[in-house]
């Protein structure tokens, strides 16, 4: 083990993780059981913005508590022009990232200057927003939603197939990983990482780290809009709850869970945390009736322990913690 280099033994996991993905599809299709496809399609949207988030969390140092705001974008991007009959799946995309910048670049404009508690609660503030406007929308299902008639069109890639949906979401998670990676080692993720260390000596040496920062913030936010397109045409629902801050506490979660300071940590934040809660909340024990009972009806308290475990025994988190017997 002492001659294994931490840094390799991260990029294998990493890409063990990313070819479990990429063949989920093969065995379901072998069980004809379509329920893998979803749940682990479910999984990748959730690292996809979670992957998002991590670039204003884990690098920025900002911690948002209203990215959910922009999933829920994406989801009526693709709900309400539904409504409207307009199912060209490109239009509603350009319109859910049009909106979402729009959304971004305002929000952000305000945010970014703050820090601590002020950022994290005009971030909630404005989700909250978002939320209660939608749920006054009576024409397109206020608080209960409405469901979409259709998958968005995307020409020759047919999102009602749910093996084609599943790659379109697998190719934009690995599409966002090689730009986030290449992203973090560039001129402009070195300027964001030393604005989280000491914003003052990065202005000192000319850097506008408040463009920079607002520019981390929308793409931060638009890769949660791609997340919430996808949602939409996963589930063929667009709901308010996709926009209450509970869903961003999930994200900010899966990104400590996963470890915030590197670029594949969000995916298995998310891969842990969804397994988790589709297994607890379904947990049954033949030896042990009553305490899988137990489980059951108490599942959310079981998963919170184990977070609260993972963050005091591995600072970096689950990913962050790979590699570290090879380094005994």
């Amino acid at each position: 083990m002492a001659n294994i280099d931490f840094r390799d033994l991260k990029i294998w996991v990493a890409g063990l993780v990313i070819l479990a993905f990429a063949v989920i599809p093969l065995f379901a299709f072998a069980l004809n059981d379509a329920f893998y496809l979803a749940m682990y399609s479910r999984i990748m949207i959730y690292a996809l913005a979670a992957v998002g988030l991590n670039l204003i969390l884990g690098f920025g140092g900002m911690t948002s508590l209203g990215h959910a705001l922009y999933i829920g974008i994406g989801a009526y991007g693709v709900g309400m022009l539904d409504f409207h009959g307009i199912s060209n799946g490109w239009l509603q995309l350009s319109v859910a990232l049009a909106v979402g910048a729009v959304f971004a670049l305002f929000i952000g404009a305000v945010v970014v200057r703050l820090t601590g508690m002020t950022f994290i609660m005009i971030t909630l503030a404005f989700a909250q927003m978002g939320y209660f406007l939608t749920i006054t929308l009576r024409a397109y299902g206020g608080e209960d939603g409405r469901a979409v008639t259709a998958h968005s069109d995307l020409y020759f890639l047919d999102l009602s197939n749910p093996y084609v949906l599943y790659y379109v979401i697998f190719v934009c998670l690995v599409a966002a990983l090689w730009c986030f990676n290449k992203t973090i080692k560039s001129r402009f993720g070195m300027v964001i990482r030393g604005s989280k260390s000491n914003e003052r000596r990065m202005q000192a040496l000319g850097f506008p780290t408040f463009r920079y920062k607002l520019t981390a913030y929308v793409i931060s936010a638009l890769l949660c809009v791609l997340a919430g397109f996808l949602l939409a045409n996963l589930t063929l629902y667009a709901s308010p709850s996709y926009m209450q801050w509970t869903m961003s506490a999930e994200l900010i979660i899966m990104v400590i869970l996963g470890g915030m300071f590197t670029v594949f940590g969000p995916v298995v934040g998310a891969l842990v945390f969804l397994l988790l809660e589709e297994q607890l909340s379904n947990f049954h024990s033949s030896l042990f009736p009553s305490l899988g009972e137990l489980i059951n009806e108490h599942w959310l308290a079981v998963l919170g322990v184990f977070v609260i475990i993972v963050v005091l025994t591995a600072r970096n988190g689950i990913f962050g913690y790979v590699g570290y017997w090879s380094r005994k």
